[in-house]
């Protein structure tokens, strides 16, 4: 009896379209990897600076945070590859802004009240 109302309950229109809701794997795998970049307190610093300051330089981001900016750099190049910041080159020195989309949208929110 428990087998056919779960069969049922699969079958339902509304069971597909919820399921067919999570069928789009790239976009969850890319959510959850924006989630896990501002998951490291570090990571979460460095966004809230930006957050607050258009753009900053390495040094400047290392200085502030009290970490040494190969770390600074290291962190950078993952938010970067999780397309949460941009960077652009001025002579020796990289500068970082955090590029706009809907997870930044929600830090610059969220921090804004702190």
């Amino acid at each position: 009896m428990q087998m056919k109302r779960r069969q049922d309950q699969a079958d339902s229109p509304r069971y597909q379209q919820i399921k067919k809701e999570l069928a789009n794997e790239k976009a969850l795998q890319q959510c959850a990897k924006e989630f896990n970049m501002i998951g490291d307190p570090t990571r979460l610093k460095i966004c809230y600076l930006l957050c607050r300051h258009q753009e900053l330089s390495v040094s400047e981001i290392a200085a502030i945070v009290g970490v040494s900016i190969s770390a600074v750099s290291h962190t950078l190049q993952k938010l970067k590859a999780a397309n949460l910041v941009r960077s652009r080159r001025a002579f020796r020195r990289v500068y970082y802004q955090l590029n706009q989309t809907p997870l930044t949208a929600i830090i610059k929110k969220r921090l804004a009240k702190l």
